[in-house]
C-alpha cells in the first residue's frame, strides 16, 4: 500500500514537471530571446566589431609583457608593504 502511494506521488510530480516544462518551451518558442537585426544594423555591428578587433590587435602588438610584470611586481610589493 505504501509503495503504491509513493509511486502515485512520483507520477503526479513527474506529470506536473512535464506540464511546467511544456509551458516554458512554448513561452520561449513564442517569445524568442534573440534579436533579428536588419542588414544596415548588422553591417554596422560587423564594422564596429572589426574595428574593435583591429584596435585590440594593435594594442597587443604594443603590449610589453616585461614592463607589465615589473609594474605588477611593484604593485604587489607596495600592497605587501602597506599591510
Amino acid at each position: 500500500m505504501m509503495a503504491s502511494a509513493l509511486l502515485y506521488g512520483i507520477v503526479i510530480i513527474l506529470i506536473v514537471l512535464n506540464i511546467v516544462l511544456l509551458m516554458l518551451y512554448y513561452s520561449a518558442k513564442s517569445n524568442p530571446y534573440y534579436v533579428v537585426y536588419d542588414e544596415e544594423t548588422k553591417n554596422a555591428l560587423k564594422r564596429r566589431v572589426t574595428s574593435l578587433k583591429e584596435d585590440l590587435e594593435s594594442e597587443l602588438v604594443d603590449f610589453d609583457i616585461e614592463e607589465w610584470e615589473k609594474t605588477l611586481e611593484e604593485s604587489i610589493d607596495e600592497e605587501v608593504r602597506n599591510l
